[in-house]
């Protein structure tokens, strides 16, 4: 298979399946996140729930697009970290499957609401950081810039969703003062009786929104690790767009050279001059290596990779060079470098049709297994009282406008923490913060704090053992 020897094809397969594990066990890990709310307002029975889940899930995958996708696979520079030796391409993977896998399955065996992003970026990282203390390593082994950018939009989306949920909760307990509606969106649920039709249909809507978002924003972390996978073990069939023509790569090329020549080299720091100087080598050699190919399989197949290598440093020194003053570059040449920059990474971020089918299944099929421990935490055991249908619905509304806006943007947020901290949110806003049960309060937080770090530590020693013994 893709020219491997009969035992790197099976790694590759393994490699693979276990991608699929770590998207179906993310799938029955939050789960909760949209059918908990529907569940303990007795607004769907739990079967129906979940199954309902899983579809809206498998569909998000498919309509989230790949930006979140490639988030992950920039997160880590597979072009720094690939070399001619595939068993080190398999060290790197599995170091960072088997700790991602571990911990989603630990934290959810506790019934603990763990963030499968945190998990994933937690894995990227310490494989990176232990890359760079190999001896023979170079270059960057971590795309800092996105790391901090994922960073921060895993910090700021649970005190989001915990701070908006309370805001939303005072709204609608003051819109509805003294009337009937405000009786029937604050009470308790009734046992085994359904909510009124109109709280039904808005708990529901809000359930099938927080599945779709989050298929579409974790579903794409899955498409993420495969494409690290692919492109880090067979990069020679997976470095580029087999969809894309090379030829359209000679215009936007044109435009950045044509634009970058302006530059005066003489107010630029010496990092920047270097940058401006590798730029232009990177521009020549993309050319003289696309040629006249009108297909991707008309390059020479070991120039593939360097193509991709060639595009991947292009970008980034070009964003370095937009960034700073003293490149002295207009704002039309700004659009002219940002618009042709998307334009040739087109041949570098894609995703294969039967990589997002098969995340999607993974997903969709997860979300329908295992599900009742998180559902309990969430519904029992964050607030010291039983959920109201106010509750549940400001929460996931809250959790669904920020999973969307940030699939949007394309960086990936934990659903996990962003619903957990709107359902803890809506118990403040209900009795304040005695409302909370501080004991699950602790141990999410717990979990949080030492998620990145403890699966850092793993995936880097994982890859620094499977290293040594491939050497």
């Amino acid at each position: 298979m893709f020219e491997l020897e009969l035992s790197y094809s099976i790694l590759l397969i393994v490699c693979l399946l276990a991608a699929c594990a770590f998207e179906f066990v993310n799938g029955f890990h939050d789960t909760a996140n949209a059918v908990a709310t529907v569940i303990y307002t007795n607004s769907l029975k739990p079967t129906v729930a979940v199954v309902w889940s899983g579809i809206c899930n498998a569909i998000g995958v498919f309509l989230g697009g790949i930006t979140v996708a490639m988030g992950i696979v920039n997160l880590l520079p597979v072009e720094s970290l690939v070399d001619q030796n595939i068993a080190h391409s398999v060290s790197m993977v599995m170091a960072l499957l088997l700790s991602a896998i571990f911990w989603n399955l630990l934290t959810w065996y506790f019934g603990i609401p763990c963030s499968s992003s945190h998990t994933l970026i937690g894995s990227i990282l310490g494989v990176g950081l232990a890359f760079s203390m190999l001896p023979d390593s170079s270059g960057a082994a971590v795309n800092w810039g996105k790391a901090q950018e994922i960073g921060a939009s895993l910090l700021i989306s649970p005190l989001f969703g915990f701070s908006l949920t309370i805001i939303l909760m005072f709204l609608l307990r003051n819109l509805t003062k003294n009337s009937k509606t405000g009786e029937s969106l604050f009470k308790e649920p009734k046992k085994n009786q359904p909510p009124p039709l109109w709280i039904r249909i808005i708990l529901i809507t809000t359930c099938t929104a927080v599945s779709g978002f989050h298929g579409s924003n974790d579903g794409q972390k899955g498409v993420g690790l495969i494409m690290l996978i692919l492109i880090g073990i067979v990069p020679v069939y997976f470095a580029l767009n087999p969809n894309e023509n090379p030829s359209a790569l000679r215009d936007p090329l044109y435009k950045i050279e044509r634009t970058i020549n302006t530059v005066d080299p003489l107010p630029l720091s010496a990092t920047d001059k270097s940058k401006l100087d590798s730029s232009k080598m990177m521009i020549t050699r993309i050319g003289a290596t696309i040629g006249n190919a009108t297909s991707v399989n008309s390059i020479p197949k070991q120039d593939r990779f360097v193509v991709r290598k060639d595009i991947m440093i292009l970008n980034s020194n070009i964003k370095s060079l937009l960034e700073t003053s003293e490149a002295r570059l207009s704002e039309r040449d700004k659009e002219i470098l940002s618009g042709s920059l998307k334009q040739i990474r087109k041949m570098t971020d894609y995703s294969p049709t039967w990589v997002i089918i098969i995340i999607a299944g993974s997903l969709g099929l997860g979300t329908m297994i295992g599900w009742k421990r998180i559902v309990k935490t969430i519904g029992e055991k964050i607030g010291k009282e039983h959920l109201t249908y106010a509750q549940g619905a400001s929460a996931e509304l809250v959790a669904s406008t920020t999973i969307g806006l940030s699939t949007f943007f394309g960086l990936p947020v934990s659903t996990t923490h962003v619903l957990s901290s709107g359902i803890a949110g809506s118990m403040v806003a209900s009795k304040g913060i005695k409302n909370l049960q501080a004991d699950t309060v602790r141990n999410i937080l717990i979990a949080w704090l030492l998620t990145l770090p403890v699966v850092m530590v793993m995936s880097g020693t994982l890859f620094l053992i499977f290293r040594s013994l491939s050497a």
